[in-house]
């Protein structure tokens, strides 16, 4: 798995544990204190999210950091 391929996996990780909480991308950002728009950016794979932005979002989605990266690697 290449670095593009891994980010792509997380950002879907992301979205996919935000929305089975019912959460819009601007609800989750408010909760984690991450700016919207950066938010979006994570789930698309444009941006690289900090270790401590990934603690923001694992509070926030109330999981743990390594439920982040729960997808096969090949």
């Amino acid at each position: 798995m290449n670095n593009k391929d891994f980010y792509k996996n997380l950002g879907q990780k992301i979205k996919e544990l935000r929305t089975k909480r019912n959460l819009t991308q601007d609800e989750l950002a408010e909760k984690a204190g991450i700016h919207n728009k950066y938010q979006g950016k994570i789930e698309r794979a444009e941006k690289r999210p900090s270790v401590e932005t990934l603690f923001k979002l694992a509070k926030a989605l109330e999981v743990r950091v390594s439920d982040f990266f729960d997808f096969d690697v090949l």
